[in-house]
């Protein structure tokens, strides 16, 4: 139940977040933002990657990486890089943002696939949730969409990953490919890990703080 479960409570801890700091992004979101990178990245490369490259062909597994690298590009691109903490707000806009709604539930999906098969990635989506559940409740803030399709946009969001990890646990057609799938996840957990690790923080006690919370991400990764 858990699986299905904390996914929801991440969601709901990040819009307490956006709405407790008066939607203003804070430094404390940005370093949580790092550590979820850190993170999810060491939790990929030390439990989720070995398994898949276990069950597949290294060729193969390499090439569905790849495409999940590829997509998440191609989603990035439609959601303007909200997955790694850029938020882009549409002051003027009242148009519900459909681009940006599908993509990222078509990335919250996916991130279901491997919770069930390896739970110790369920702490790491969970992580890193929570900061990207502030940042997108704060572009909706900013927006002047109505609070019903604000809701809407949440709690579709919020369903997404339960859905997923639902689809791989219990539909016979889906387990046969979760491997493919996962490898798939890798590729976008390795995409978005990596640009929130690399991009270039604001200042020089910034980037000495966002360096501290990497190195106890992987730490605390490592013990798990």
């Amino acid at each position: 139940m858990s699986t299905y479960l904390l996914p929801v409570f991440a969601i709901v801890i990040g819009v307490i977040i956006a709405f407790v700091t008066k939607k203003q992004k804070s430094m404390g979101t940005k370093l949580l933002l790092a550590f979820s990178g850190a993170f999810l990245l060491a939790l990929t490369l030390f439990d989720l990657l070995p398994e898949v490259y276990y069950h597949l062909d290294a060729k193969r597994t390499g090439f569905f990486i790849m495409c999940g690298i590829l997509l998440q590009i191609i989603l990035e691109f439609l959601s303007q890089g909200v997955e790694h903490g850029h938020e882009h707000t549409l002051k003027d806009d009242k148009k519900f943002p459909w681009v940006l709604f599908i993509s990222l539930c078509i990335h919250s999906l996916l991130e279901g696939f491997p919770i069930h098969h390896h739970n110790d990635m369920i702490y790491g989506v969970l992580i890193h949730k929570i900061p990207i559940a502030t940042l997108i409740t704060t572009f909706l803030f900013h927006s002047n969409y109505s609070k019903l399709q604000i809701f809407s946009f949440l709690l579709v969001f919020t369903l997404m990953m339960p859905l997923g990890s639902f689809i791989s646990n219990n539909i016979i057609l889906a387990s046969e490919y979760v491997d493919y799938v996962n490898a798939i996840v890798i590729g976008i957990f390795l995409h978005i890990s990596t640009t929130i690790l690399f991009e270039t923080g604001e200042g020089h006690k910034f980037n000495f703080s966002k360096l501290l919370v990497i190195c106890f991400g992987v730490f605390i990764a490592n013990l798990i």
